[in-house]
């Protein structure tokens, strides 16, 4: 599936990411609106991954002008309390916007778009907090769709038929996934093998170097440096790499040197994109991938 994405992502400043063909926005950041114009309603599906407010200043206005009875649908880890009172300020102050869903989730959770598309929150280590807390969130979209069980496949179709009537369909079928896109939210490199086997990984890189990162003030929140994340996709399996959320500190030039060095210290040889601070990015994927 060839994906439209546009995006905006800057450390501190603001976070968004379109999915022009699913409808679906990551992160709310300030912006938004005035950056996708009327492709902004075609939003159906928002999903914030915490509550900082780079990544959620742009909700009210977003929603106020696409607001209509059941969307958009808006998911949120769900201990943030922000959004609560976001919901009950949001409906005082346009009334129109009362039949907006705001759905609390957790890793738990299986957000399912249509038969064959779900999202799957996933718990990450951005803000800290015990196991039953759930304060960030990442997210997978994964493709499902139904295939014959191999032991069946010498039957036919008949035979399937009769036995789909008698056992149902689970019994002859089984559910194949396909991850189309991840998205990372803000979080540091946890578990390589969370975005293994993942066609497009939209991924933070907040510090260009651990040092630099661990040298840095004391922080409160977590997050991802790039020499981290391509170490972690140099070791995987993935098909397109976007990288976003720089510090505003560096130049382009410095990202992008960077990206390439890693690119050739850990042999990655897929398409590479960045979304540089301060630039909206459009139609990311039809680019030229920096390191090609």
């Amino acid at each position: 599936m060839q994906l439209t994405i546009t995006g905006y992502s800057t450390a501190l400043f603001a976070t968004w990411y379109f999915i022009e063909e699913l409808g679906i926005l990551f992160d709310a950041g300030d912006g938004v609106s005035a950056g996708l114009l009327q492709k902004s309603r075609k939003i159906n599906h928002i999903f914030i991954s915490h509550a900082d407010r780079d990544h959620l200043t742009g909700l009210l206005q977003l929603n106020q002008l696409n607001a209509r009875e059941g969307y958009p649908k808006i998911y949120y880890p769900e201990n943030c309390g922000s959004f609560n009172a976001l919901e009950a300020f949001s409906i005082k102050f346009d009334p129109h916007v009362a039949g907006t869903c705001w759905n609390p989730v957790n890793a738990e959770t299986k957000i399912r778009l249509r038969d064959d598309l779900l999202i799957q929150p996933i718990k990450n280590g951005h803000i800290m907090a015990d196991g039953k807390t759930t304060k960030s969130l990442s997210y997978k979209i994964i493709q499902t769709r139904k295939k014959l069980r191999p032991e069946l496949a010498l039957l036919n179709g008949l035979e399937i038929k009769k036995l789909t009537e008698q056992m149902g369909k689970d019994f002859t079928t089984t559910e194949e996934r396909t991850t189309l896109l991840g998205f990372s939210g803000d979080t540091p490199v946890e578990d390589f093998g969370r975005w293994d086997n993942t066609e497009i990984l939209i991924h933070e890189a907040t510090f260009l170097t651990k040092s630099e990162y661990e040298k840095g003030p004391a922080r409160g929140n977590k997050h991802s440096t790039l020499e981290e994340v391509m170490e972690m996709v140099g070791a995987i399996n993935i098909g397109k790499l976007i990288l976003g959320h720089f510090s505003s500190r560096y130049t382009s030039e410095q990202i992008d040197r960077e990206i390439k060095r890693l690119c050739e210290k850990h042999a990655i040889n897929i398409p590479v994109f960045r979304v540089l601070p301060g630039e909206t990015a459009r139609d990311i994927l039809r680019g030229l991938p920096l390191n090609k």
